[in-house]
């Protein structure tokens, strides 16, 4: 095989397959050029999501006729120029790749001009290829005007997304350099219409309220921290009220550099530990401060990706600055104020002697006959939107008497201090809990033995509710034995169906509220809202766009708490996903569905009576899914009479 050397073009055209991932990618290039000539104004121009035109005008120091023509040479920059540059960046470009390998894949147009110079330089190229060199008029500074992209690439351009998703992106990567140096005016136009416009800011917190509105800012808490030598952390974090079901509100910055990065996502997770949920992100503004010798900003041609020397250290400064905003913000100190009341109260329950036995009986709750067991109770209404009335009146077992359970609990009670060890000692006294905990025997699991259900498994038979466990969790049983049913998830599948039918047989049912919620959309909030209002409204919300960005949330579905509508509308538009927001709607309302169901869904710890419980269960097989819930989870678990007897070894 023969050995040869690619020709100039098309060595650019393989860096462009790199560096130009999107429209944004070139966007993203073309404002950090603008970042690092000094400009104090950038305007970005697009039109047909960056297919026909991106146009990236400053007023930054600019370049004489011969930089400007070099500049589109492969590996030319201002940036760098011995390897110890190489090993301390402090500019955002510096790899003298970006414009060759944009102008190999367009048609690219340079308008510079130096303060000292008369004359501003056009520079032209098409394909790689330099078509022209003259003499143009323009104010001290830049504009680079980037059309047809990949026009001589149909390959790559068949790849492209939609218009509304790379404006999305687009949208995205100029909020990202807004935030990250509000002292530059930033303002972006799409298809002739103005998406953001922000003047310069004196800090942070009034470019975010720029940009965000005032609504996310009353929620967000200051950091401030770090280590010395390893990482200085500053921005805003937002109280746990404020919160996301995707990352897309987090925007991370190293050295003014926006990164895409897992040590800094770990580190703001750790320190929210405790502090909310499982699958639920905050929104936060986080600026990393590292010395240059610590980082390696040369792993990626997007640059977009970094390397830490010493990321531990870095993920643990992270972690703290995050709990000390917290602790300051009184939201940790609250949280261990209410672990410590409960680990004081279980502790005196511990310690107090043992209720008489009609007073336990008296506390337990009383089983339901055979016949009100097996009857169905499929009430018209949600119980959980409308309370059923004397829910607490059940019919007690005759079997069931004080007599006969105060009994029971001598026997048991007497049987249990048999364990006892014969010496107690004063710790013992003082945590009778521990004595009694290390003479219980292993119990085997019975892991091994649960499996997902099939819906046909579930489908003819008649399922009965005997209890809650830790108030999360459905135990059923029926005639293979028992059930566990996840109380959220099936609830989530009632009301998945219900929105998805109603859509296509009549309106959902809505709720005025007293005082309509206005909310502040992000610029990339504000390009969603536009695709999907119409779907919105179909599914209950009621809304309203005042001026700019704002939009007001006058009503919301029936089903939905008045108190999570601003939470669950921005939710929305930020976790459809966003390539199919140009797809099918069919696919797009399952998603808005979906994320609604999921919010007014009856949650984890919570009690919920027998019927309640019933009706869950009916309702659940009476669903297109009963075994699985909108977003794939598995609903029920199941343990057949067959495995219980084997794991007893009676088989």
């Amino acid at each position: 095989m023969k050995i040869k050397i690619l020709p100039d073009n098309l060595a650019n055209q393989i860096a462009a397959g790199e560096v130009v991932e999107r429209p944004a990618s070139v966007i993203k290039e073309l404002v950090e050029n603008s970042i690092d000539a000094g400009a104090s104004r950038v305007q970005i121009d697009v039109e047909l999501g960056g297919r026909r035109l991106m146009r990236v005008s400053d007023d930054g120091s600019g370049m004489n006729r011969d930089d400007a023509v070099m500049s589109f040479e492969r590996h030319a920059t201002s940036k760098i120029s011995t390897l110890e540059d190489l090993a301390a960046i402090g500019t955002l470009g510096f790899r003298g790749e970006a414009l060759a390998s944009i102008a190999s894949v367009a048609k690219v147009e340079l308008i510079t001009k130096i303060e000292e110079s008369d004359a501003a330089t056009l520079v032209s190229v098409e394909g790689g290829r330099l078509v022209d060199v003259k003499d143009a008029a323009r104010a001290t500074g830049t504009t680079i005007a980037v059309r047809d992209l990949f026009y001589n690439t149909p390959a790559r351009r068949k790849f492209m997304r939609s218009e509304a998703t790379e404006n999305y992106h687009l949208t995205g990567i100029v909020t990202h350099y807004a935030l990250a140096h509000p002292e530059i005016a930033f303002t972006l136009n799409n298809n002739g219409r103005e998406v953001l416009r922000v003047s310069p800011a004196k800090d942070l917190r009034e470019r975010a309220f720029q940009i965000f509105g005032p609504g996310l800012l009353d929620s967000l808490l200051p950091v401030s921290g770090g280590r010395d030598f390893v990482a200085k952390i500053s921005g805003f974090i937002s109280a746990p009220r404020e919160r996301r079901t995707t990352r897309d509100a987090q925007y991370f910055f190293v050295n003014q550099r926006f990164v895409r990065d897992k040590t800094i996502a770990g580190g703001l997770l750790e320190g929210y530990r405790s502090v909310l949920p499982h699958g639920v992100y905050p929104v936060a503004f986080l600026f990393v401060d590292i010395p240059l010798e610590e980082i390696d900003v040369n792993v990626h041609p997007a640059k977009t990706e970094i390397r830490f020397r010493r990321t531990d250290a870095v993920k643990d400064a992270i972690a703290d600055a995050i709990r000390d905003a917290l602790a300051k913000g009184g939201v940790v100190a609250e949280q261990r104020e209410r672990s410590g009341e409960m680990a004081i109260a279980a502790t005196t329950s511990t310690a107090e002697t043992v209720p008489p036995p009609s007073q336990v009986a008296m506390d337990f709750p009383v089983a339901r006959t055979d016949d009100a067991m097996t009857r169905p109770v499929v009430p018209a209404s949600d119980p959980f939107v409308t309370e059923p009335e004397h829910a607490e009146n059940v019919t007690p077992q005759p079997d069931c008497t004080i007599e006969n359970f105060a009994e029971d609990f001598e026997l048991a009670a007497s049987a249990r201090t048999q364990t006892l060890p014969a010496v107690v000692t004063e710790s013992e006294i003082r945590n009778p809990q521990s004595a009694i905990d290390v003479d219980l025997p292993p119990v085997n699991s019975a892991e091994r033995f649960v499996k997902s259900v099939e819906v046909s498994d579930v489908s003819s038979h008649k399922i009965r509710p005997v209890a809650q466990l830790h108030e999360s969790f459905i135990i059923a049983v029926d005639d293979e034995g028992m059930l566990l049913i996840d109380q959220h998830v099936a609830h989530e599948r009632i009301l998945f169906d219900k929105f998805r039918k109603s859509e296509t047989e009549r309106k959902i049912e809505s709720q005025n509220l007293l005082l309509p919620e206005t909310i502040d959309l992000t610029p990339a909030q504000s390009q969603a809202f536009e695709l999907i209002e119409g779907d919105l409204e179909s599914l209950g919300f009621g809304l309203m766009r005042l001026s700019g960005r704002t939009v007001a949330i006058k009503s919301i579905p029936t089903d939905l708490q008045p108190s999570e509508a601003r939470n669950l509308f921005a939710e929305i538009l930020d976790h459809v996903e966003l390539d199919k927001r140009g797809n099918a709607k069919q696919t797009l309302r399952d998603d808005i569905a979906a994320s609604l169901a999921c919010k007014a869904a009856v949650k984890i710890n919570m009690k919920l009576t027998p019927e309640k419980m019933q009706w869950l269960i009916d309702r659940l097989l009476l669903t297109s899914s009963p075994t699985t819930c909108p977003h794939g989870r598995p609903v029920i678990l199941r343990l057949t009479m067959k495995d219980i007897e084997r794991g007893f070894h009676r088989t």
